[in-house]
C-alpha cells in the first residue's frame, strides 16, 4: 500500500519540486515570467541574499519573493 501511494503521489510531487527549485535558480536578468497572481513581467533584478527580485512591468517595478514566480505559466509564455 505504502509503495503504491509513493509512486504515485509522493513521487511525482518531489520531482516537480526539484524542477521548480532548478527553474528559479536558473532565472536570470531579462526573462518574462508569470506570477502565481496572474501578472506579466520581465525579471530586471535578482536578490539572491533576500530571495527576492524586481519585476518591471507596465505599472512600473515592483518587487517579489522569487517564489512567487509560477514555472509553468513562465515556461507558457515563453513557448
Amino acid at each position: 500500500m505504502f509503495a503504491v501511494i509513493y509512486f504515485f503521489m509522493i513521487a511525482p510531487q518531489m520531482r516537480k519540486a526539484k524542477k521548480e527549485r532548478k527553474f528559479l535558480t536558473d532565472l536570470k536578468t531579462g526573462d518574462r515570467v508569470v506570477m502565481k497572481s496572474g501578472m506579466h513581467g520581465r525579471v530586471n533584478h535578482i536578490n539572491q541574499k533576500e530571495g527576492t527580485c524586481i519585476i518591471e512591468t507596465t505599472a512600473g517595478k515592483l518587487k517579489f519573493n522569487k517564489s512567487m514566480i509560477s514555472m509553468d505559466a513562465s515556461n507558457e509564455l515563453n513557448k
